[in-house]
């Protein structure tokens, strides 16, 4: 028997969503991932029931406000892998979303509305164009992993500390100088990439991170005493230069 409530079109050679979708009420998962879509239309935000969407690896280079009226959309929302240079603000109103990935775009910013997403566990935007991240990232309370390789991120905003559930954070291939003060004190943070940087030193409070597991720091040519690491190898971090 076909579940009404999954339409998978994944790979189906789609340049525009068919019209099958908007005929299934109880529409729990909507897969339109790998077609050549490049609009998506703002009808979208009528599928009420939807917890899941993919529409990765596509051609899209808006996604319309609709977005946000998803109420139901609790699990995933994949946006990685287009062409997209904005996101529309109404984002802010999932605020049972769990993952949301928007990499491999050319976004240079994530909406000011970032911190509406009280539910987001992972949060991925690796491989844009990004600068900044938003204040607001700071009421992500949930968020356990902060993906943001490949982007142009110099620093991080203070807000960052109140993350205090994150583990994982991925910032290599930026331009960091300094390792954020805006981490110090996070009291989950267990794994740290900071590859492919421009790091010179390490300060030592790093070492005060109390659940720290793995620092990355190859590819900086970064100076770190001994003393540092001696203290950081004693509570069983592994660093890597």
């Amino acid at each position: 028997m076909t579940d009404v409530s999954v339409l998978d079109y994944w790979r189906a050679g789609l340049s525009d969503v068919p019209d099958e979708v908007w005929r299934r009420e109880r529409l729990e998962v909507l897969i339109l991932a790998d077609n050549a879509l490049t609009r998506l239309p703002a009808r979208i935000g009528t599928l009420k029931a939807l917890h899941t969407l993919d529409l990765g690896h596509n051609k899209l280079r808006t996604v319309p406000a609709g977005l946000g009226d998803l109420s139901s959309l609790s699990r995933c929302l994949y946006l990685h892998d287009n062409a997209l240079t904005e996101l529309p603000a109404s984002l802010g109103r999932l605020t049972r979303l769990a993952y949301l990935n928007v990499g491999e775009n050319r976004l240079t910013a994530l909406p000011e509305t970032l911190g509406g997403l009280a539910g987001l566990v992972e949060l991925r935007a690796q491989h844009n164009a990004l600068t900044r991240l938003p204040e607001t990232i700071g009421a992500l309370t949930a968020l356990r992993e902060l993906w943001l390789r490949g982007n142009r991120l110099r620093e991080l905003p203070a807000s960052v500390g109140d993350l205090t559930a994150l583990r994982e954070l991925e910032l290599r291939e930026n331009a960091f100088t300094a390792v954020p003060e805006a981490l110090r004190g996070l009291p989950l943070l267990r794994r740290v990439d900071l590859r492919a940087n421009r790091l010179t030193e390490l300060p030592g409070w790093v070492a005060e991170l109390p659940a720290l597991e793995k620092l990355d720091l190859r590819w900086n040519g970064v100076h770190v005493s001994d003393r540092l690491l001696r203290a950081l190898d004693a509570r069983g971090c592994v660093v890597l230069r």
